[in-house]
Formats: structure tokens, C-alpha cells, sequence
């Protein structure tokens, strides 16, 4: 039994992992939250949903479009909200994505409609397989080996390529780097564009898992990662992966012996625990700036 909610505990986990790796990089070049990743979030499990429903896509395609989709969207949530309020206080561009998060629930709610939306039981076949006494679900299998994969890419990304050396000198000092060449604005789109695909593949990912797609899944995930970018710490993407693991884990413990009801009262318990032992996170440095 414990076994088997650690299982679980990590695959949720590795859900807000994802999610939260989005905030981290935003937040590490600009130094400011996007509050509308959750609905990125929420908008690539609908294009996932579209994609193998509707154009009978299998299940990697699906993926793929969905995180491009869900990078697009975040390119236009920079271009909106945080490029063309660059120079006004911090807490207008966080302000306008507050609105836009709302404008991207409403605009599902009207295209996909306000019900749940479910995949036929023909698109994806859900087995369980017996380990050490365990009931692993190939979902559950599928989850935790894009999750550590998509990671392992975006590790590459940052460390060995070019870009990532920019996204990395940007966040360390924004005008050093534009002094040595890097052209800010485009490393910026580039980032949400990074950590809006990593949001959509946790949508498609959890979408299939629980077989429930909805306009508002996106405010709870979004809330419980941003939870986690804080546990870890908000200038560290290792410190997000940490914190949504342990986030993901605490809730399943939670809900298995204590009851279902005090899964987020616990894990935001934890978190207010974290902050007040270590306010910077587990592995976040201290920071001047707003959140």
C-alpha cells in the first residue's frame, strides 16, 4: 500500500514537475510570474484531446503538435502581457496575465463547451502490470518515462546549446547579456516558449491518465505547481522538479491515510513550513524580485 502511493505520488508528481519547470524559467529571466501557465497547461490537454479525436492522431504525434501549440500560446501570452509592459511596474504584467488566464478558460468553455470531455476507450489501452507486489499501469509507466525524458531534453537544452547558454545569461544579469549580443526580446519568447511545450505535454499527459479533459483543470494544476516552483525554489529548475515530486507524493500519503480532504491543506502546510525554515526554497537563491 505505501509502495503504491509512492508510485502514484511520483507520477502526479512528475505532472507538476513539468508545469512548475515553466514558472521556474519564466520567472528566471524575467523575474516575474506568469499566472496564466495553468491554462497553457489546460490548452495543450484540449489540442491533445482535438488531435487524437479528432484527427485520429496516435498518441506521439498528438504530443508533439500539442506541446507546439501550447509554445505558440505562450509566445502570445510574452507578446501580450509581459513584452509590451516591460517597462511599467511589475505588478501590471502579472495583473494582465490574471486576465488572461481568464480569457483562455472562457475561450475553451466556448469552443470545447463547459463538460467534461473524455477520449474513446478504443484510443488508448490501459493495462496494469504486477511488480513486486505493485499494480503499475502502463499510463503510469508512460507518464514518468516522457516526464524524465522531456527533462533530460530540456537539461541539454540549457547546458549544451546555444540558446540555452542565452536563456542562462539572461537570467543571470538581462544587461550584460544584451551587451554581449543577445538579442533579449527573442530569448525571452524562446523561453516561454520552452516552458509552455513542457506545460501542454503535462496536459495531454494528465488528460489521458485521469481520461478527463476540462476548461478549468487548468487553475488547480497551475496553483499546486506554482506551489512547488516556491518549495523548490523559484530560480531553480532542479528545486521545481524536487518540489513537485515531494508535492505530488505528500498529497497521494495524504489521501491514503489521512483522508482526501486534507491532501492540499497538507501540502500547503509543507510549503508554508519550507518558506518559514528557508524562505528562498530548497535550492533557491535569494532574489529581489517580485512575485
Amino acid at each position: 500500500m505505501f509502495l503504491q502511493q509512492i508510485i502514484n505520488g511520483l507520477t502526479q508528481g512528475s505532472i507538476y514537475s513539468l508545469i512548475a519547470i515553466g514558472f521556474t524559467l519564466i520567472f528566471g529571466v524575467l523575474g516575474l510570474v506568469n499566472f496564466a501557465h495553468g491554462e497553457v497547461y489546460m490548452v495543450g490537454a484540449f489540442l491533445g484531446f482535438f488531435l487524437i479525436t479528432g484527427l485520429k492522431l496516435s498518441f506521439l504525434p498528438a504530443l508533439l503538435l500539442a506541446m507546439a501549440g501550447s509554445a505558440l500560446v505562450g509566445v502570445i501570452v510574452e507578446l501580450v502581457a509581459f513584452r509590451t509592459l516591460r517597462n511599467a511596474p511589475d505588478v501590471a504584467p502579472m495583473v494582465c496575465t490574471l486576465g488572461l488566464s481568464v480569457v483562455l478558460q472562457n475561450a475553451a468553455m466556448l469552443w470545447w463547451g463547459s463538460d467534461t470531455k473524455s477520449l474513446p476507450t478504443d484510443s488508448f489501452d490501459l493495462q496494469f502490470y504486477p511488480i513486486l507486489n505493485l499494480q503499475v499501469s502502463n499510463a503510469q509507466l508512460l507518464i514518468l518515462g516522457v516526464s524524465i525524458a522531456l527533462m533530460l531534453v530540456l537539461q541539454f537544452i540549457l547546458y549544451r546549446s546555444k540558446i540555452g547558454k542565452a536563456i542562462r545569461a539572461t537570467a543571470q544579469n538581462k544587461d550584460a547579456a544584451s551587451l554581449m549580443g543577445v538579442n533579449i526580446n527573442k530569448i525571452i519568447a524562446a523561453t516561454f516558449a520552452l516552458g509552455s511545450a513542457l506545460g501542454g505535454a503535462a496536459g495531454v499527459l494528465i488528460g489521458m491518465y485521469y481520461n478527463a479533459f476540462y476548461p478549468m483543470m487548468g487553475f488547480s494544476a497551475g496553483l499546486k505547481a506554482f506551489t512547488a516552483t516556491v518549495f523548490g525554489g523559484l530560480t531553480s529548475v532542479p528545486g521545481a522538479v524536487l518540489g513537485g515530486l515531494i508535492l505530488g507524493v505528500v498529497e497521494n500519503l495524504t489521501a491514503a491515510y489521512i483522508s482526501s480532504g486534507y491532501r492540499d491543506m497538507l501540502a500547503f502546510a509543507l510549503l508554508v513550513l519550507v518558506l518559514l525554515i528557508k524562505p528562498s526554497g530548497l535550492f533557491g537563491r535569494d532574489t529581489q524580485g517580485k512575485v
